[in-house]
């Protein structure tokens, strides 16, 4: 057993009682199948309110190699699977989610190929019984930030994949207190390979995904890899300054030579108020992105706090 390599799979979850135990049923089965490897499971809980603390405490007082880090607060979506995998021992890490939604015996493939020695064996989400409409926004917004993107981007990927022990030691250099994972795989995954996948959908429980959280992922994806969007703001400023200088000499041009005839009306007044106005929030938000993303860095706070640790 000692000279098995270890897999840690890494399971962030929040509210997931019914699920927990559904995912260490899979990966034991999984791992069945791989006898030249053992696992370490880390559960990470973002202080659940349902009985799933319960439920990892179970699970791992009957398997040692379960482990649990509870956090004092609900740390979100982006923060504490990050601490989970800097936490990991392992030789190589696997993100495998709570919602089950991702094939676990992908896992296997993973392996096999990062063995031929692949650094970084990822999963790329072709299709999905998701809904539909939100598969096309999703799509539509992976060819966007590809397209504005200062750096490489990955399309359809989720964060489900096999990293080498190697990308997490990379990982660690980072003192990120809002790290982007996917874009860092993108970015610093070198040697890299995707595999297909069918997404199915969530099965038990209640998706913690909102509008919030789907625009929180969105807006860090844009602002940690491009400065189009605070550059097209310039842009955009300085060419409709000139075209309104320029509809303004027309109109005192116009007004001129039909002093008695021309009426220049309220309409395009209010309505050039209003367009100004939007575009101005627009890029005034934009701003305040960036501006959050620097102040984000600048308290330079953990990414969690823990309450327990359990089998470390």
């Amino acid at each position: 057993m000692f000279g098995k390599k270890v897999i840690s799979i890494v399971t962030p979850c929040y509210n997931e009682r019914e699920n927990v135990p559904e995912v260490h049923s899979e990966i034991k089965r999984v791992f069945e199948k791989l006898p030249g490897y053992r696992y370490e499971l880390i559960f990470i809980d973002n202080s659940s309110t349902d009985g799933t603390i319960e439920v990892l405490r179970d699970l791992a007082k009957a398997d040692k190699d379960v482990k649990v880090i509870i956090n004092i607060k609900n740390f979100g979506h982006i923060r504490s699977p990050h601490y989970a995998v800097l936490q990991s021992t392992g030789d190589a890490v696997v993100y495998y989610y709570a919602n089950l939604k991702d094939p676990a015996d992908l896992i296997i493939e993973f392996v096999k190929k990062w063995e031929e020695g692949y650094k970084i064996v990822i999963g790329i989400k072709k299709e999905s019984q998701e809904n539909q409409l939100m598969f096309l926004v999703r799509k539509l917004y992976y060819t966007l930030i590809r397209m504005i993107s200062e750096t490489d981007h990955i399309d359809s990927f989720t964060g489900y994949g096999l990293y080498d022990r190697s990308f997490i030691d990379i990982l660690r250099k980072f003192n990120e207190p809002y790290p982007y994972f996917r874009g860092m795989v993108a970015e610093f995954g070198s040697n890299r390979v995707e595999i297909p996948f069918y997404q199915s959908i969530r099965k038990k429980g209640k998706s913690k995904n909102n509008f919030y959280t789907l625009y929180d992922n969105a807006m860090l994806g844009f602002v940690n890899h491009s400065k189009v969007p605070i550059r097209l703001a310039s842009f955009i400023g300085f060419s409709l300054a000139s075209l309104s200088l320029l509809i303004a000499v027309i109109y005192f041009v116009y007004k001129i030579l039909f002093w008695n005839q021309f009426q220049v009306g309220t309409a395009p007044m209010v309505i050039g108020l209003f367009f100004f106005s939007s575009v101005q929030l627009f890029f005034i938000g934009i701003i305040g992105e960036y501006i959050g993303a620097i102040y984000t860095q600048v308290k330079n706070r953990p990414l969690v706090i823990e309450k327990e640790r359990i089998n470390f």
